[in-house]
């Protein structure tokens, strides 16, 4: 069995040696809940990745934002090189679900564009959960999503060894059951194409290909070469093959689950007519008739997760399967900033739910259809083996959860070491001290805010600027780019892969600025940012809550220059706590560096790798439109007088306005959008 080697650097400094040993004695005393308190830049997770080494126990960490799991997926796959460490977040670009709008009367059909380097990855998650121990996966709070039965998924593989006799035609027949596409023409992920008398396929999981040689029946020879070029990497003597999707099932369980599907129609039919609903039962009738044909034809359908119940042998209201169930009984779970993910898991069945019954309501789907859900958070915490929640604001619930019933304000941290099962973490192995608060009025707070970003940007130091809106953060990155500042935005709007690029970019110089949201507030690791500016930071509510304001303050504590500036006219409740938390931290530290003589030094970090390599793009930078403006494109457009490059960016423009709107639920306004992009590009 492979053992979690951790290779850094790195050693535990100031406080992270008894922060290791606490975490470590709680989870061999078999605690099921643990917090670690750690400002930002204390190195929580190298913590983790000291806790994971000890104690040997696959794990889990959640993280609630595509781009933190990114970051944190590269740290552990820099501290455990030897090891598999993984990444599951949603693999969809644009999601806009099935639905249906009452009033209008109008039915949206599900519509999805599939992200495959990170369909690649997931599919990788479950492989190596299902044929290593020693496993790190990293993911989204999407793993709590149904992905189909393990048992299954572990069932459906084929094993290849040099020497066994394989019939071609019924090897080909085997990688049809698994989901596998045969394509002589095109070979990509999940295809196999037959060249002669040999097979090559190309698992959906990794990056390589595997070529199988025959003489008559007979596997004479197994090599893995690369897909694009056909160039030999290596012999082998064995493969195992996985299955393309992590939804796969047999005929026989599908002839099965077609005879529970028409029980339940007929059922689901009968209610329909007794409640005069003579309509929505006819339609409920053809739909699902048609999926059946197609089930039994092809062995899927569109829309089959919403039959899921029925492949799986699940009972109505049973936990679906996911992510959770391919780890063994015994792992560990992170929830990293558990003060955002926890809220996230807790909401994500109810809003699944209410689309759904509005779906079963008129006859678009069976009821079967609200088994394909997220787990609740009941069911979630049952699948919990023992748990570390790390934040720097840890909330009122996980630290009633770390002392059973005990309840504690969120912001009287000075007395939380009294909690049994949290460890307070302050020192940061730099020595680095929280960043200098400054309160500034908000007049004339733009001049000041740019003569401010003047003075980072002559000693080479980057800058954060928060807003509370989206179009704030557009409008202020495009006026700051007028007055010659290097800058760009960052919000939910820009693709999971880009916004890496863009924090990576603003590290390495292309950009001094950036200017965002919420996104910019936990566990982003930007050692060259000196500045963060928070701008109507007296508007009290969610993104400007004491816990919020502290978070994103943080992001400056990793500079020995770190300063935050607040820009308000009045100095509310949750300011006041923010500042007295940031202060009483930064005493801690200034004394401890006092008493041991230390001198603070900046951080040095190199820049990582991507998360996937890719072709380069010309610009992140998007068109900034009014809708008047896209208006008369789209006049211009039906007339023919739009220049083609113009063109392109108006699909740009109206693709973004199509993912927000799905993002809000806002599907009607989604579905018109997505028809002018086709409009457009026809």
């Amino acid at each position: 069995m492979s053992q979690f080697k951790l290779v850094s650097d790195f050693k535990p400094t100031g406080d992270q040696p008894g922060a290791i040993e606490k975490l470590t004695e709680g989870v061999k005393k078999e605690l099921k809940h643990q917090v670690l308190l750690g400002v930002t830049g204390s190195g929580k997770t190298f913590t983790v990745a000291s806790v994971i080494e000890e104690i040997q126990k696959p794990t889990l960490v959640i993280s609630h934002n595509k781009t933190l799991a990114a970051q944190l997926y590269q740290e552990f796959r820099d501290f455990f090189p030897g090891n598999s460490v993984n990444y599951f977040v949603s693999y969809y670009d644009y999601y806009q679900p099935e639905a249906y709008i009452s009033q209008t009367d109008t039915y949206i059909e599900k519509e999805t564009e599939i992200n495959e380097e990170i369909d690649k990855l997931r599919l990788a998650t479950t492989t190596n959960l299902t044929t290593r121990s020693d496993v790190i996966v990293v993911a989204s709070v999407s793993c709590i999503y149904n992905i189909g039965s393990p048992v299954e998924y572990g069932r459906f593989i084929i094993q290849l060894e040099k020497g066994q006799k394989w019939d071609r035609f019924n090897l080909l027949r085997e990688f049809a059951k698994l989901q596998y596409v045969r394509n002589d023409a095109d070979f990509a992920r999940g295809t196999f194409r037959v060249r002669g008398e040999n097979l090559e396929i190309y698992p959906s999981y990794q990056d390589t290909a595997v070529r199988l040689e025959f003489a008559g029946d007979v596997l004479t020879k197994i090599t893995q070469t690369n897909p694009l070029s056909g160039k030999k990497l290596g012999e082998i003597v064995e493969t195992v093959i996985y299955p393309a999707k992590h939804y796969v099932t047999s005929q026989d369980i599908i002839e099965e689950a077609v005879d529970q599907i028409l029980i339940d129609l007929a059922a689901r039919e009968a209610e329909l007519r007794a409640a005069g609903k003579e309509l929505f039962a006819h339609r409920l009738h053809l739909r699902t008739l048609y999926d059946i044909e197609q089930m039994r034809e092809f062995g899927y359908c569109k829309g089959i997760e919403n039959y899921s119940r029925y492949f799986d042998g699940r009972a109505p209201g049973e936990p679906p399967y996911t992510l959770l169930n391919y780890f063994p009984k015994d792992f560990l779970l992170v929830i990293d900033e558990s003060h955002m993910t926890i809220p996230q898991l807790r909401g994500m069945y109810n809003q699944d739910k209410a689309r759904k019954e509005t779906l079963i309501e008129f006859g678009f789907r069976l009821p079967a259809a609200l088994d394909n859900r997220p787990l609740k958070f009941e069911e979630f915490l049952s699948k919990v083996n023992q748990v570390i929640y790390t934040s720097a604001t840890p909330d009122d619930w996980e630290i009633s959860q770390a002392r059973n019933a005990y309840r504690l304000p969120t912001t009287n941290y000075s007395s939380l070491l009294a909690v049994d099962g949290l460890v307070e973490q302050l020192i940061r192995p730099t020595s680095l001290v929280d960043p200098e608060v400054v309160v500034k009025p908000t007049e004339n707070q733009i001049s000041d805010l740019i003569s401010e970003i003047n003075k980072r940007v002559a000693k080479k130091q980057r800058v954060l600027v928060t807003t509370l809106t989206k179009r704030m953060a557009e409008e202020l990155a495009k006026y700051l780019e007028e007055r010659g500042v290097k800058v760009h935005y960052l919000h939910s709007e820009i693709e999971t892969l880009d916004r890496t690029d863009i924090l990576d970019d603003l590290r390495s110089g292309v950009f001094d600025v950036v200017v965002g949201i919420n996104l910019l507030r936990e566990g982003l690791d930007l050692p060259e940012v000196s500045l963060v500016a928070i701008l109507d930071a007296d508007k009290e509510g969610f993104l400007r809550s004491s816990t919020s304001l502290i978070q994103t303050m943080g992001r400056a504590a990793r500079h020995i220059d770190g300063q935050a500036i607040m820009y308000a006219d009045t100095v509310t409740g949750s300011m006041k706590r923010a500042i007295e938390e940031v202060a009483r931290r930064r005493k801690i530290q200034v004394d401890y560096n006092k008493k041991h003589q230390i001198k603070p030094v900046g951080i040095k970090k190199p820049i990582r790798s991507k998360l996937v390599e890719r072709e380069p793009k010309e610009s992140y930078q998007k068109i900034l439109l009014k809708d008047v403006v896209v208006g008369e494109a789209l006049k211009r457009a039906a007339e023919g007088s739009l220049l083609a490059d113009d063109k392109e960016r108006l699909i740009k423009i109206l693709q973004r306005e199509m993912r927000q709107a799905a993002g809000n639920l806002e599907f009607e306004r989604a579905a018109i959008l997505r028809d002018q992009i086709f409009q457009l590009k026809s």
